[in-house]
């Protein structure tokens, strides 16, 4: 436990854990959704929620900020890229903003990561830019989400390349091969190729969890491609959740037919408006999205130390 001398506030303590009790988790989701009603975004990435649970995590660590006692702030560090610098992100209770929080917030993971640090500003506001600056952190990434209406769902019928078929996900049967083609699809983008069957347990566990929705497209017996769709039910939003194509099967029109599957599957369960994630940097993919009515919506931008 530390406490700290930037905008010093007398009892404000951060305590570092390895893992969090189920008082504190809840604690921590209570304070992140009384952030978004008041942001109107997460704070704290699908990931990182799921990681507040279930136990320890190799390499993740938990931040807690309280003054007297009360959580006003969490932060969570991710430390499993054998390349990259540990991950971030953190959050500052809505009515308890202003007083230095995030600040001591973001010295304390400094200090825990060795100055070699990247975190996420959900939404890029004005005051994670600020508090990014303060901290001696510059931009390198930069995470659109995109939206399109499904109503009306102007977009072509799907064609699949030649000997190429379209299943449902089986649980429990096609665990193994899906974690296969997803770290070969994203072996660029360690976030999502490094899941793990914990990881994808964890989604599987969740209420909004459909195995209907999660696509497979393969060749003979062999996957190469998918898309998982999910379905954000209070916000009445369908999400290209992840699309990915095993490298040798890229280039033949199969990732625009699988996203046209998920379209419409989402269209037909009745939501107004379809979003998704991609990668500034990734003119290609920005390319075919637009062509399919996509434009965007919010960033999520992510600083990081200098290397």
């Amino acid at each position: 436990m530390t406490t700290d001398s930037v905008f010093p506030e007398p009892g404000r303590q951060i305590e570092t854990l390895d893992e969090l009790s189920a008082d504190q988790a809840g604690a921590v989701l209570d304070m992140l959704a009384a952030a978004t009603r008041a942001d109107g975004m997460q704070a704290v990435s699908e990931q990182g929620r799921l990681q507040l649970r279930g136990g320890k995590r190799e390499g993740v660590r938990h931040l807690l900020l309280t003054v007297g006692g009360e959580l006003l702030g969490y932060a969570q560090l991710e430390d499993t890229d054998p390349v990259e610098a540990p991950a971030a992100e953190l959050v500052v209770h809505p009515s308890h903003r202003g007083r230095g929080h995030g600040r001591a917030l973001g010295m304390a993971l400094l200090a825990a990561s060795g100055k070699r640090l990247r975190v996420w500003a959900h939404g890029g506001k004005s005051a994670a830019r600020h508090l990014a600056q303060v901290l001696g952190l510059t931009l390198f990434r930069e995470l659109r989400q995109l939206r399109r209406p499904l109503s009306p769902l102007d977009i072509p019928e799907p064609v699949f390349p030649e000997g190429v078929t379209v299943r449902t996900f089986v649980p429990g049967e096609d665990d193994a091969a899906w974690l296969a083609v997803n770290a070969a699809a994203f072996a660029h983008h360690p976030e999502q190729g490094s899941l793990t069957q914990r990881d994808l347990d964890d989604r599987k566990a969740e209420p909004w969890f459909d195995p209907k929705g999660f696509f497979l497209a393969e060749r003979g017996e062999e996957l190469i491609g998918f898309h998982w769709t999910k379905v954000h039910a209070e916000e009445h939003l369908g999400e290209v959740y992840v699309l990915g194509i095993r490298p040798d099967a890229q280039g033949g029109g199969l990732g625009r037919a699988l996203t046209a599957v998920g379209l419409r599957h989402l269209a037909a369960q009745g939501l107004t408006t379809a979003m998704l994630y991609v990668d500034a940097d990734n003119p290609a993919a920005l390319r075919v999205y637009e062509r399919l009515g996509f434009a965007t919506h919010e960033v999520d931008l992510m600083y990081r130390t200098e290397t």
